[in-house]
């Protein structure tokens, strides 16, 4: 693990952010770790931090604006177009795109179309585990006649690849590999261990 691996992990562990147990993940899917992307939020020291690796990649590849799906996205988008705005010395636009009422879609609202329309944008997310909201903030950008330059996140952990998100380039601080089960098949529950409802998608 490279230094900068380590960084961010380390930084994750403070924030408690790695759990263990018996979680439902957004997929239906069932597992025993689980990634709270909450915890990282509240430190901002941190956060500026890990923003700072998710912007450098990106620095030469001419980024109008950046872009995440609410909730956790909107920080993100902040803080590393801050971060792209001192390195490039350019100024970069912060924008998100908000759910749609049933929840299954994204939509950009308050005027942000305006700095998406025929700009360079870069995607931001905190954790990918199918890379379906990415993807929708991708398909958004793209409908909104933005063009996608990359895809930045803090964690990759569902193995995302560029063919899962639109051909997008990916770059995420951290890869880690978790152990997921069908729940017909999940032996978590053949144990009875009951879920943790207190994160993941079983606490809906």
């Amino acid at each position: 693990m490279h230094d900068r691996e380590k960084r961010v992990k380390k930084i994750l562990e403070k924030s408690n952010s790695f759990l263990t147990g018996h979680f439902r993940y957004t997929s239906g899917r069932h597992g025993n770790q689980y990634i709270n992307k909450d915890a990282i939020y509240p430190n901002t020291k941190h956060i500026s931090e890990l923003c700072q690796y998710m912007a450098e990649p990106f620095v030469k590849k001419q980024i109008d604006t950046v872009l995440g799906p609410a909730m956790g996205g909107v920080i993100l988008a902040q803080r590393v177009a801050e971060h792209l705005t001192m390195l490039t010395r350019k100024t970069i636009y912060g924008v998100y795109a908000d759910k749609s009422k049933d929840g299954n879609s994204l939509e950009i609202k308050r005027g942000y179309d305006a700095f998406v329309k025929d700009k360079n944008v870069l995607i931001v997310e905190d954790i990918l585990n199918t890379g379906g909201s990415a993807k929708k903030a991708i398909e958004l950008v793209q409908e909104t006649g933005g063009t996608v330059v990359g895809l930045s996140a803090l964690v990759n952990r569902g193995n995302v690849q560029p063919i899962n998100v639109n051909n997008t380039p990916i770059h995420s601080l951290l890869m880690l590999t978790m152990e997921t089960f069908e729940e017909a098949h999940c032996p978590l529950c053949k144990k009875n261990i009951p879920l943790d409802t207190n994160v993941g998608h079983a606490k809906k």
